[in-house]
């Protein structure tokens, strides 16, 4: 019979989602869907002094932007620590841990010695034989693992394959501290036992603590899982990811206008490839994700490909769906340009009228929004530089001319205003450009925007006449 695949995602609540961390989220719940299994979240919140409240909420929001959804409520592993106590207990009555007294600067003297005789700077096991007679008075223990010293301890990764660590170099790891608490260690074995993960998926800096974390397992006599380490992200030039790279809470990305769909195309692509596809339906990456897929170098994140990318998926997203995650993103999008923090309904239906040209250009929700600004600007509007050097006296010579031709279209529709504009400027002996730029300034205050004649229709009759004559009052200003 086989096992139903059981994978876990298991942050610490100390800070934001980062871009690392939602990878690794993914990864695990492609596993689970592609397999048919289940998909648990576990909140590593033992470090009561750091964890918040604040941080749990960004790493929820952060999943369910993304659309990872997970299985069940989240566990929170602080909650259980009567469980882990209660495994340390079972391990010191098996005389497979033992306390241990040393205090912390006789420690920190044994890591001294070591460095010094150029040895790992690891426990030397000075209370694993000792009996509870010498212990010293007053102290209060550290329970301690009593690891295998000879041999082998081998990971049979899915992406690193046979990792073997000589259990010299592995010592007697704490279970619980001096003051009872159990350590990270311990937490994680116990959950994953309990909660009957099948699949641990995660950062290959965690490589060495698969290592330490099989010793327990066996101790326990529990069967351990399988172990999936995947290459850490780099930034494009190699080096370890940070915050220029683009090592940031997925809530900034949200901020950034990108969309989730694109999101996860991306981090997908950040280390497991299918061939020499680039773009994915979330269906066809379930249906293909597999560990084999995962390659052993560290992936370079490049926000260039990722804007690429987000571009594409604007471009194929129908416009009331981008209407629908601009409206849930607007209040928290990142501008230099000052978007506004809501839109009328009017505007909310000038804006998906316009979004067919809209969406052509842009790379993100913000770029697009950027771009729309014409459509809510008021009136006289405010020129750019490239826009106001169009409007000279050439200028807007040109648009007195041809403000008649636009006062005669009826329908107010795209084809009926080429067809005038052209008309003029076939008349006046003008290429096309000679007007359509001029106009285009005098209607967005720019010299970019989707096609002026979409522009146009989009700002209707009235706003598109009294923004060209305002241009064209300019003259005798």
């Amino acid at each position: 019979m086989t096992t139903k695949v059981v994978t876990r995602f298991a942050p610490s609540p100390t800070g934001f989602l980062h871009i690392g961390g939602a990878r690794t989220a993914l990864f695990n719940w492609l596993y689970a869907k592609a397999n048919g299994g289940t998909f648990l979240l576990r909140i590593e919140d033992t470090d009561r002094a750091r964890s918040s409240k604040e941080a749990v909420e960004a790493i929820l929001e952060g999943l369910e932007w993304l659309g990872l959804d997970w299985d069940g409520e989240p566990i929170y592993q602080h909650t259980r620590a009567e469980r882990h106590r209660e495994v340390a207990g079972e391990l010191l009555d098996k005389g497979l841990a033992y306390r241990c007294y040393c205090s912390p600067e006789e420690l920190a003297a044994m890591r001294e010695r070591a460095r010094a005789e150029g040895r790992p700077p690891i426990y030397d096991g000075t209370w694993r034989d000792r009996g509870v007679g010498e212990a010293p008075e007053g102290v209060a223990p550290a329970i301690r693992l009593k690891a295998a010293r000879d041999g082998e301890t081998i990971i049979d990764d899915e992406v690193q394959g046979r990792v073997v660590f000589q259990n010299n170099v592995l010592d007697d790891l704490i279970l619980l501290r001096s003051d009872g608490s159990p350590t990270y260690m311990l937490s994680v074995v116990v959950d994953d036992h309990d909660m009957g993960i099948t699949h641990v998926v995660r950062g290959d800096d965690h490589l060495t603590n698969a290592a330490r974390q099989s010793q327990l397992f066996e101790a326990m006599g529990w069967q351990r899982p399988i172990f999936a380490h995947v290459p850490l992200i780099h930034g494009p030039d190699g080096a370890k990811l940070s915050k220029r790279h683009g090592s940031l809470g997925v809530e900034s990305y949200r901020a950034m206008g990108y969309l989730p769909a694109a999101l996860r195309n991306y981090l997908v692509r950040l280390g497991w490839s299918h061939g020499d596809d680039e773009i994915f339906t979330t269906e066809q990456i379930i249906a293909w994700f597999d560990f084999a897929g995962i390659g052993r170098s560290p992936a370079r994140f490049d926000f260039k490909k990722l804007e690429n990318l987000n571009g594409h998926y604007i471009r194929e997203n129908s416009d009331q769906s981008l209407i629908a995650q601009i409206k849930r993103g607007l209040g928290e999008f990142e501008s230099d340009a000052g978007l506004p923090q809501s839109l009328t309904d009017g505007q909310w239906l000038q804006l998906e009228a316009a979004m067919p040209g809209l969406k052509e250009r842009a790379r993100t929700l913000v770029e697009l929004m950027e771009s729309a600004g014409y459509l809510w600007a008021k009136r006289p509007l405010t020129l750019d530089g490239k826009a106001a050097k169009l409007l000279d006296e050439a200028g807007r010579n040109v648009l007195a001319g041809v403000l008649p031709r636009l006062e005669a279209v009826n329908p107010w529709v795209s084809d009926e205003l080429e067809a005038a504009v052209r008309g003029f400027a076939e008349d006046e002996a003008l290429k096309l450009g000679k007007v359509a730029q001029p106009l285009r300034a005098a209607l967005t205050g720019t010299t970019t925007s989707p096609g002026i004649f979409d522009v146009l229709e989009v700002l209707g009759r009235e706003e598109s006449l009294a923004r060209v004559a305002d241009q064209v009052a300019r003259e005798t200003a």
